[in-house]
């Protein structure tokens, strides 16, 4: 494996080449997976420890690559998004089991066996490219599955350099060769082709609506990650509103807005919107004017209503400039205060970007309402943030239709498990809410089979005898 995609030297075309590594990575990742059978937890270990040291060393290296070759993103902060991934963790994953006895109940007699699954279907986006592949091989490896990475076309060196890094690490620590892999010839017609072959036994997809409904359309079991329309309540209660306010932005500026679950619209209630208001101006946020909403949402948008990808991951300086006006130096969001959501009212959407929308509320319950709103409309199962004090006024937040409710927590990393005790992860299950089947944040135990080994606790042929309730 290289850190490009050569040219095939067979001479093929890029589908058929694309489709021959495919069957050459799948086969090789099912030898591997069946020569690791029986590895203990504490081999895997071994394997996990030394993957996430070389990707932690590699951080900026593929911080710098991913910025380069995708054009999204800030060049700091994703070295803090690979960092966070090979770091915190994965020294989580270390501190847990997920292969062998799990737990055992000695009063009920039953033990729990984790199994690992065989070989998983990576799917990776452009938004993150490196910081998701890292996530996906040292999770997999953790339980014991071997993985086979299908990246982003437009950010196929940078996965597939993160990727090629972590096997590296793994084989020098013991790990047969093929447990980790990424897709040389990354195609759309590879990727789907991937996840429908006989040795993949799971599809992990992260990507936009359409990768997903491939994934699930795949005919494997799947566990992928809807939109993010992520809402964030200041309510009447709310501690501080400066630093609400300053949350609130550092989240959705973070690496320019690329992860899905930053804020995308703020709902403030009246009794603190002044104080608010004036603090999220002060802290970074530029305040357009309906002219200029209207020429930002023909740069975010094309005509079927589609994210433009050059937009993606740009800098609120570079969004404004493209829309033809300018902001100053300090702007970190571009906000706008609407009324409406919905549609026909783009920026009230989710945006891959630094563009934050406003919408005042008279109250706690009329907040919250705003709030399901926003949900509704591509968000639901996702998350969202709530900034207040009052015990009252958050309860009714924990209604809402989102797999995470950060309170008084930046969005991003209350979502991803690091100001949180939410499990930390880089890929957030929506739930059924959004059509996929987990509502978690995915850790390695969502990769394994739990066998239960129970023993008999009540004689069998009491089974015919009445039950009074």
């Amino acid at each position: 494996m290289t850190a490009t995609a050569p040219a095939d030297p067979r001479g093929l075309d890029a589908d058929l080449a694309g489709l021959a590594d495919v069957r050459a990575k799948a086969r090789a990742a099912r030898a591997a997976f069946d020569a690791m059978e029986g590895t203990d937890q504490e081999t895997l270990d071994r394997y996990v420890r030394a993957m996430a040291r070389a990707g932690t060393k590699a951080a900026e290296e593929l911080a710098r690559l991913a910025v380069d070759e995708t054009g999204y993103g800030v060049y700091e902060h994703k070295i803090y998004k690979n960092r966070y991934n090979t770091g915190f963790v994965a020294k989580w994953m270390l501190e847990r089991r997920a292969v062998g006895v799990l737990w055992v109940d000695d009063e009920a007699r039953v033990t729990a066996v984790g199994s690992p699954m065989g070989v998983i279907a990576g799917i990776i986006p452009v938004t993150n490219p490196t910081s998701t592949a890292l996530f996906k091989c040292l999770a997999a490896v953790k339980s014991g599955n071997a993985i086979v990475h299908a990246p982003h076309p437009r950010a196929a060196r940078c996965t597939l350099r993160a990727v090629e890094i972590m096997a590296e690490a793994a084989v020098e620590a013991g790990a047969p060769e093929g447990l980790v892999s990424c897709l040389e010839h990354p195609t759309l017609p590879a990727t789907a082709e991937l996840m429908r072959r006989p040795e993949i036994a799971l599809v992990m997809a992260t990507g936009g609506p359409g990768m997903v409904r491939a994934a699930y359309s795949s005919g494997k079991p799947t566990i992928a990650v809807g939109a993010g329309n992520v809402p964030a309540y200041v309510g009447a209660s709310v501690a501080d509103p400066a630093e609400a306010a300053e949350m609130i932005i550092t989240s959705k500026s973070f690496d320019n807005g690329t992860a899905c679950v930053a804020e995308q619209s703020v709902v403030v209630v009246e009794a603190v919107a002044p104080a608010f208001l004036a603090a999220f101006e002060q802290r970074g946020a530029y305040w357009m004017n309906a002219p200029q909403q209207a020429a930002l949402a023909r740069v975010l948008f094309d005509e079927r209503g589609a994210m433009r990808p050059a937009s993606v991951g740009q800098t609120a300086i570079r969004l404004a400039e493209t829309a033809g006006f300018a902001v100053p130096s300090s702007t970190r969001v571009l906000a706008c205060e609407l009324d409406t959501v919905g549609v026909d009212t783009p920026l009230s959407r989710e945006i891959l970007g630094p563009v934050l929308s406003v919408y005042r509320a008279a109250d706690r319950d009329a907040g919250w309402r705003r709030c399901r709103e926003i949900l509704a409309l591509d968000g639901e199962g996702h998350t969202a943030a709530v900034h207040a004090s009052d015990p009252e006024e958050i309860a009714p937040f924990g209604a809402l239709p989102a797999g995470r409710i950060v309170i008084n927590t930046p969005a991003l990393f209350g979502g991803m498990g690091y100001s949180t005790d939410v499990d930390p992860s880089f890929q957030l299950g929506t739930g059924s809410w959004s059509g996929s089947i987990c509502s978690d944040n995915v850790t390695p135990l969502h990769l394994i089979n739990i066998k239960r080994i129970a023993h008999e606790v009540r004689p069998w042929r009491t089974v015919y005898d009445p039950v009074e309730l």
